[in-house]
């Protein structure tokens, strides 16, 4: 399905001279033309970043929506805004099937008192707008009519009844039951499933397992627990092709916050703040901003039908975002299983998406999507519970006052139990290092000159990252 939207990106391209950018109705990026132009100015911050983050805030999606694109059912002009760093205008092609609108795709458009596209092209982009709007409705239909199916597959308890759900599953995946999947958690989901998901086969959120993580030696259950987690069921072509899949995890996730700056951007923080409330002409120039991570396009304060005529004038203000990641033991990760052929192995596949997204909170390093075969003895570790108990000898070393020593434990263990890479990766003496060591022993009663005292103590320090 992927290939298909970039075949018809790049048609539209072709038709129209210009790189064009496909992004569903929840503005995330789903294909993009080649950028060959000499031309500065058609690679300008907005397209840019839009292409680097692949997704937009919902303060973003709310500015553009004033502009009347998704009432639109011909292409709309959106005029430039250099002081924004829009450097050139864009024009936007409403892709609807059925009367709904199910994405955009979004052109540079020509230099003022340049003749702009022939209206020939356009109609004839416009055509094979319609026809992307046939897959993307076709793709949101299949995984919203699976969902109820493919949640009670996550949701059953063992045996018969999950039996039973993963047959319905399979009756109504037809012969693409038998194919190749990747089961992935994203978590935590801040409310209802995405429209669409790129290459899913079925989408839907469930109830949010186990706690956050955080440092040895955090209070037991800093992290919390619940909230509800999305569940997307991926088609694979491979197992050696994980790279389409990972790409479309990451679309889900929030992009990092960055700092506010002058130009693109500036307006929107963290989550997806939308601009401020200040005068009518700053407002202008903080809305184009905050068009930074949308597919592109961004202007001044109106903009204009390029085949129906002027359209609503932007909102001074967008709403708030509907759903933001959060920093620490909350942030937003996901978790990507290993591939399985057929349905018969998606329940322990979804169990490894779980354990990969709780991983990726514990250890931000594996992060913030992680593989399950790539999490190391934390395979093992989250399949003990949810909420890992703390073995009583390392108890006192995980209290907050000992959170120190608790770091200074798990760098030693981490380095085999070589005290000179442990003392440098700690940045202290040798003897600093000796003399915390001796106090883990005090505290634990354990010998971290025995193996299995130090397995213990390794295995409960990881797995407090986990609780």
């Amino acid at each position: 399905m992927k290939g298909d939207y970039q075949d018809l990106v790049d048609e539209i391209s072709a038709l129209l001279g210009a790189p064009a950018t496909l992004e569903n109705r929840d503005f995330r990026l789903i294909a993009f033309g080649a950028h060959d132009s000499d031309d500065d100015l058609a690679m300008d911050p907005v397209r840019t970043r839009s292409i680097l983050t692949r997704q937009s805030t919902a303060a973003v999606r709310s500015w553009f929506e004033g502009f009347g694109i998704a009432r639109a059912t011909g292409p709309v002009r959106i005029p430039a805004a250099p002081d924004a760093g829009v450097y050139r205008g864009r024009i936007c092609l409403p892709v609807r099937h059925r009367g709904i609108v199910q994405g955009y795709v979004w052109l540079l458009d020509q230099e003022p008192g340049t003749p702009g596209p022939d209206p020939a092209a356009l109609a004839a982009a416009m055509e094979v707008a319609q026809r992307i709007g046939v897959l993307l409705a076709e793709e949101a239909k299949a995984g919203a009519d699976l969902s109820r199916e493919f949640q009670a597959v996550l949701t059953a308890g063992r045996g018969w009844q999950q039996d039973m759900a993963v047959a319905a599953l399979r009756a109504a995946l037809g012969p693409a039951g038998d194919g190749l999947h990747a089961a992935v958690c994203v978590a935590p989901w801040p409310g209802e499933a995405p429209a669409s998901v790129p290459g899913a086969a079925a989408v839907c959120v469930v109830p949010r397992r186990g706690g956050g993580a955080g440092e040895p030696g955090d209070a037991p259950g800093a992290g919390g627990a619940g909230g509800l987690a999305l569940a997307v069921l991926l088609r694979l072509r491979s197992t050696d092709a994980l790279a389409p899949a990972l790409t479309a995890v990451a679309r889900l996730l929030p992009r990092p916050p960055e700092p506010a700056a002058a130009g693109v951007g500036a307006a929107s923080g963290a989550g997806g703040a939308g601009p401020r409330k200040p005068a009518a002409a700053r407002t202008s120039a903080g809305a184009s901003a905050q068009a930074a991570g949308a597919g592109g396009p961004a202007g001044a304060a109106t903009a204009r039908s390029v085949t129906t005529g002027p359209a609503p004038a932007a909102p001074g203000a967008a709403g708030a975002p509907a759903g933001a990641a959060t920093a620490g033991p909350h942030r937003m990760t996901a978790g990507v299983a290993d591939p399985v052929r057929g349905l018969a192995d998606l329940p322990a596949a979804w169990e490894q998406a779980v354990a990969a997204a709780r991983a990726a909170v514990a250890e931000p390093r594996l992060g913030p999507v992680a593989q399950w075969s790539r999490i190391g003895p934390y395979r093992l570790l989250a399949s003990l519970g949810a909420d890992p108990v703390a073995d009583p000898a390392a108890r006192p070393l995980l209290a907050p006052a000992n959170r120190e020593l608790a770091r200074t434990a798990e760098v030693f263990l981490d380095c085999a139990g070589q005290a000179g890479r442990a003392a440098a990766a700690l940045g202290i003496h040798r003897q600093t290092l000796y003399y915390r060591l001796g106090r883990v022993e005090q505290l634990t009663g354990l010998d971290l000159d025995a193996g299995e005292d130090r397995l213990l103590l390794h295995m409960a320090l990881k797995a407090s990252r986990l609780a």
